[in-house]
């Protein structure tokens, strides 16, 4: 088995391994919310605790890995994510970045401290396509303050071959 088909395998199971404790689709209460930390509350998602992001289904990705500064988000791309032209939308591009620069940041925040994006900067450098197999969407904090929040991510394949890159700048605010 080459490097290719040994990573590409170890993404899979990883996912399977994620997708078998996820809860169903929906949104967490404020109340939810305000009871972790940024990361505590990625990681409750991760142990099935808290729903997944509808968005996360409507476009098939999860969240696999989440740390303080840092998360780590796969999808892939398929039939199902193509633009008119014949290639993956770049709203998949967008979409599964601003989950990683979005997460990155909320990592870094305290309880009861929430965030929006202000500022979203995606550079799509080579074409997604079906015959990609398994990306994934690395976000790393730069800087989170009191106010804002600045994060970047790459999407990558089993390689480590970048498709995309982009930057945030998020609101860092006191939840309600």
């Amino acid at each position: 088995m080459s490097n290719r088909e040994e990573t590409v395998a170890q993404w899979q199971a990883e996912d399977s391994a994620v997708r078998a404790r996820l809860a169903a689709p929906g949104v967490a209460s404020l109340e939810q919310l305000k009871q972790y930390s940024g990361v505590e509350f990625l990681q409750a998602i991760l142990r099935g605790e808290l729903p997944i992001p509808p968005i996360a289904q409507t476009l098939d990705f999860n969240l696999i890995e989440a740390e303080p500064g840092r998360v780590v988000f796969q999808g892939t791309p398929a039939m199902q994510h193509y633009n008119p032209i014949g290639s993956v939308h770049g709203g998949y591009f967008c979409t599964l970045l601003d989950s990683a620069l979005g997460c990155a940041v909320q990592s870094a925040l305290p309880k009861g401290s929430g965030y929006t994006t202000l500022e979203l900067k995606v550079n799509l450098i080579r074409a997604l396509t079906d015959k990609t197999g398994p990306v994934r969407a690395i976000g790393k904090v730069i800087q989170v303050g009191g106010r804002v929040g600045v994060a970047e991510a790459n999407i990558v394949d089993v390689e480590g071959k970048i498709y995309a890159h982009a930057t945030t700048t998020c609101l860092v605010f006191p939840l309600p």
